[in-house]
């Protein structure tokens, strides 16, 4: 009975978050605190934490949101600022308006597609704030922006960041990370190919959604599986999603160019766009910061070898945290996307007819417009090392581990949702809870990397769902304490996709054994 008490005490920040979010409509910053206020609580009276620990852990927490999370989504919307505020939007969207002025295929390139593309390179909410805040500027609503890059956002994270969180539970679990990256892409198949749909079906707003567009949507979905599943089966976790996304990119737009030639329907019609000839020179200049962002993250990756290692070697390490189970805290100041992506803002400002000044009285604007989210994503990451240096997480998991029994496989992807859930990071869940996988998959006699791979799996599809995401892809579409709609508009889509993920976990458990 005491785990069980425990159990149901470790939950209760989660079960805030959730009740706050949803029923009393709380604003996501309010809600964040008083979660982080539960934790804190919780943690010192219940879990014995010593007080100087309990604050290292909230102090180690809020460096992590500052750097590098905080950073990269401050750079995003900055980015996004400028291309706004010198016009190079509009010439953006009449281009991708002459792809195709179907609203349907549109949230296929931009939210699938290119979202994925911007996770595989970077990560850390580029992929929902960059493309939430272009599907914006071409006139969708604040809301279905944001839910559709959450949701597009889920199977992505697995391979998100040149494949961070997959290498990431390889190393924690010495399994190889061939095995991982391989069953992580069998466990998510069926969602790669599903997702598209649910964003076509959640951009007609009806059952006739797929009506003239059903062969260019499995075209999108498929063309991001094939290429995803042979990268991580022969070439490992850095360049899965990246090349998937690219080959999806270019099969819906050739797809669209070749199929949907066809008379568009009015209610899926991009409101006023008219074809428009944009010169090189003008594409050129106005995806400028964007190009930018792409070539100096692909030459900074861990694709460059010696560069990006000299890279890293430009960083500090501070003792925050000392308490038990903790290490250095290490501040990369150079190999870290947010640096790289306000570069090429100021850049591709500059580029675009900005001089510094104007820069930085944009990039001022972009710190003041987004500091409810600041708050937010520093007191779930705090929630976060509270939860899991004061053994909160550990009292969660060995009760999903002792009373699961033989159907453990199917809840083992819950156990990642939770992770990610809390931290808001599919890395983060795979070092919460990948260890506690391997070794009680070992335990049962169930095959590790299977169940292991169930766990960014689960971790994934939580992203959708999580505060910090949501905090996330609410600052990027200008909806501050909205939250609740952001929540409500992705949960359904994450019970579906858990259940589903659980199913296939337990099936394949059964077959591998």
């Amino acid at each position: 009975m005491e785990k069980i008490f425990e159990f149901v005490l470790a939950l209760l920040p989660i079960i805030w978050l959730i009740i706050a979010l949803t029923a009393i409509k709380i604003p996501g910053f309010k809600a964040c605190v008083i979660a982080l206020a539960i934790a804190y609580v919780l943690s010192v009276f219940v879990w014995k934490m010593p007080l100087i620990d309990s604050l290292g852990a909230v102090a180690e927490g809020a460096a992590l949101a500052l750097w590098p999370i905080i950073i990269v989504i401050i750079a995003a919307v900055f980015t996004y600022n400028i291309c706004v505020s010198t016009g190079k939007m509009e010439v953006i969207k009449k281009m991708l308006a002459n792809v195709t002025q179907d609203k349907r295929v549109l949230v296929l390139i931009i939210a699938w597609g290119f979202g994925g593309f911007m996770e595989g390179m970077a990560g850390f909410g580029t992929a929902v704030a960059i493309p939430a805040s272009m599907l914006v500027g071409l006139g969708f609503p604040p809301a279905f922006a944001a839910i559709v890059c959450l949701i597009a956002n889920a199977t992505p994270t697995a391979f998100g960041s040149i494949g961070i969180p997959t290498t990431t539970l390889a190393k924690i679990t010495g399994i190889h990370v061939i095995d991982l990256s391989t069953n992580t892409v069998i466990l998510l198949a069926l969602l790669i190919i599903l997702t598209p749909f649910v964003l076509v079906f959640l951009t007609g707003k009806s059952k006739n959604s797929l009506k003239g567009i059903t062969l260019i949507t499995f075209i999108s979905g498929i063309s991001f599986l094939i290429p995803e599943y042979l990268v991580a089966r022969y070439l490992g976790a850095e360049l899965p999603v990246v090349i998937g996304s690219v080959c999806s990119m270019a099969a819906t737009v050739l797809a669209a160019r070749i199929i949907g030639k066809g008379e568009v329907e009015e209610k899926y019609r991009l409101d006023g766009r008219e074809e428009v000839k944009i010169t090189v020179n003008q594409a050129l200049i106005a995806w400028s910061p964007f190009i930018l962002i792409f070539v100096f993250l692909l030459v900074t990756s861990k694709l460059a070898g010696p560069f990006n290692r000299t890279l890293e070697s430009v960083k500090t390490s501070v003792s925050i945290y000392q308490g038990r189970g903790g290490s250095p805290f290490t501040f990369s100041w150079l190999a870290t996307p947010g640096f790289w992506i306000l570069l090429s803002a100021f850049i591709g400002g500059n580029i675009q007819g900005l001089n510094m000044k104007e820069l930085i009285v944009i990039l001022k604007k972009t710190i003041l417009q987004m500091m409810k989210t600041v708050i937010t994503i520093i007191a779930i990451m705090a929630t976060a090392k509270l939860m899991g240096y004061s053994g909160m997480i550990a009292s969660i998991s060995l009760v999903f581990v002792t009373y699961t029994g033989s159907f453990y496989p199917f809840f083992a992807p819950f156990l990642g949702a939770i992770g990610t859930f809390v931290t808001g990071s599919g890395t983060s869940a795979s070092v919460l809870f990948g260890g506690l996988q391997a070794e009680t998959s070992a335990a049962l006699g169930l095959n590790q990397a299977w169940i292991t791979a169930s766990n960014t799996a689960g971790a994934v599809i939580a992203k959708m769902i999580s505060p910090q995401s949501i905090a996330i892809a609410v600052a990027a579409v200008s909806l501050e304490g909205e939250e609740n709609m952001l929540l409500k508009g992705t949960i359904k889509c994450f019970v579906i996709f858990i259940i589903i993920v659980g199913v296939i976990t337990y099936a394949g458990s059964r077959m591998l054994a």
